[in-house]
């Protein structure tokens, strides 16, 4: 893939912005939780460029093959907790938001395991990671896990 453009040279402060908001987004949940949103958003979006590097992220996080093999069908698979069940609902409902409106079941669920504040967190890492998506995607960006952390 060949990008066409670089967003960080053709707009560095407000991509500069951007990252330090991903970053305190990020940080604002448990570090394993907010990896399998991000793949789960980025394999909903065909993201190949973020399914990599959070993927490799994920394992650095000490995030089982198991689970990230599985986060595609993980209503299916016994190794997320209720937790992470409601925040891969509330994942796919955002990210789908142009297929309909049915996003009250996977509120429901996330009321009952994410305070107020956590919902918002959550919310915004969906939006962060779907913004990311669409990023890459759109402008055809790969980045190299290890590029990515040394220039971190």
């Amino acid at each position: 893939m060949t990008a066409k453009l670089d967003p960080f040279a053709a707009a560095p402060a407000l991509m500069k912005s951007w990252l330090g908001t991903s970053v305190a987004v990020a940080a604002s949940l448990e570090p394993s939780l907010i990896e399998l949103v991000k793949i789960r958003a980025s394999q909903i979006n065909a993201c190949a460029n973020c399914i990599n590097m959070h993927t490799v992220e994920a394992r650095a996080k000490g995030e089982t093959e198991q689970r990230i093999y599985m986060l595609s069908a993980w209503r299916e698979a016994p190794c997320y907790t209720t937790r992470e069940r409601a925040a891969l609902g509330w994942t796919e409902a955002l990210t789908r938001l142009s297929e309909g409106h049915t996003h009250e079941a996977a509120y429901d669920a996330l009321k009952t395991e994410f305070s107020e504040e956590e919902q918002v967190k959550l919310t915004l890492m969906i939006n962060v990671i779907n913004g990311w998506n669409r990023l890459a995607v759109g402008f055809g960006l790969w980045l190299e896990p290890a590029i990515a952390k040394a220039a971190a």
